[in-house]
């Protein structure tokens, strides 16, 4: 079955229809990771966007349950220039097509997404849609996506009620604010009981559980959007208890302590992400998830100092709180796109639980 996909610039591409069969209006994004596509497809920073994949050759290892990064995916569409006609690893246990099809995720497969790529690069990220309807009109439709944004997304992908993952070391309260499974799962591995509470929990009621630290997810959307979260923050802030925020809490932290964020053009999203330590120097191969950062302008060096920028394009990529148990970092620690590089800053959240305990 032919597919569209409709920019809101009016560039259309022809494909093939994947997944499910519905049309969805969304922000399309692309990711330039070579693997991982089922960690990207569930990883819930891509609710209220559809994912195009750079590499060209999408699904000819299948899927693996256990390597899922939440309980289901969560990008509105997904978009490849080839999907594999069939699946080979010992570990597989399905076809990302009947994966796709089984979550109602809808995509297009069969076009240029070098091209698509180029566009979101120069002219930005923009919405678009995708159809398997012959008969569109541009001059109806574009209006409707042009028209979209992906608000409300923190509260669609949080955890409904707090839950723990036993541990017998130090007591850690993970913020759900769209969490990657590994946050929690490295946590564990290194002895932490990990308690895991809604985005939308008043700090008082993590206060009162008494954890030997905090620790900030991940997620989707604009953090300006959240300002009860943010509200809440503050109050964390105000305490001695160490916290480790990643990606979105990393912004919603700055925002919390009177920075500012901004939409980038075209984001960051794959494994291949350079971040240098102004510490220490050293260059680590980061996997990047997001359209947001923090402004390194607005922040006021007696509240926090930058701890880590992109090398390629030096952007903000962490932060070192003055004066607090605090440190935060855009990029994924948990995450493995090779060598596991920045895992140590776990460890160093364990050693700050450490020191004020």
């Amino acid at each position: 079955m032919r597919a569209f996909l409709i920019l809101e610039d009016g560039t259309v591409f022809s494909g093939t229809s994947i997944g499910s069969v519905k049309e969805v209006i969304s922000e399309i994004v692309f990711n330039t990771s070579m693997t991982g596509y089922l960690e990207v497809l569930t990883d819930p920073s891509y609710a209220g966007q559809a994912v195009v994949m750079t590499y060209p050759l999408i699904g000819n290892y299948g899927i693996c349950h256990e390597d899922m990064e939440s309980a289901k995916p969560w990008p509105d569409g997904y978009i490849v220039r080839e999907l594999s006609r069939m699946h080979s690893n010992f570990r597989s246990e399905d076809s990302i097509q009947h994966f796709l099809e089984s979550h109602d995720i809808p995509g297009i497969a069969g076009i240029d997404t070098r091209a698509l790529t180029k566009i979101l690069r120069e002219k930005g990220t923009m919405n678009g849609m995708i159809t398997t309807d012959e008969d569109y009109k541009l001059e109806e439709i574009l209006p409707k996506i042009k028209a979209y944004s992906p608000a409300g997304v923190v509260r669609k992908v949080t955890c409904q009620e707090k839950y723990v993952l036993p541990g017998e070391g130090y007591k850690v309260a993970l913020m759900d604010f769209g969490a990657k499974q590994n946050i929690a799962r490295s946590l564990n591995e290194r002895g932490c009981q990990v308690t895991v509470y809604p985005a939308y929990t008043a700090a008082e009621e993590i206060l009162a559980d008494d954890p030997n630290g905090i620790m900030l997810s991940n997620g989707p959307g604009d953090p300006k959007e959240c300002t009860e979260i943010i509200a809440e923050l503050k109050k964390l802030y105000e305490t001695d208890v160490p916290i480790f925020a990643i990606c979105l809490g990393h912004q919603f932290m700055a925002l919390a302590t009177g920075g500012d964020t901004y939409k980038m053009k075209y984001g960051h999203r794959g494994g291949n992400h350079p971040v240098k330590d102004l510490e220490t120097g050293r260059v680590y191969i980061s996997s990047q998830n997001h359209g947001y950062v923090v402004d390194t302008d607005s922040l006021d060096e007696n509240t926090a100092v930058p701890a880590f920028v992109n090398v390629n394009d030096k952007t903000n990529e962490g932060l070192a709180y003055t004066g607090k148990n605090i440190f935060t970092v855009q990029f994924h620690p948990e995450a493995c796109p090779g060598p596991r590089d920045s895992a140590y800053l776990f460890d160093r959240f364990l050693k700050m639980m450490e020191v004020a305990r």
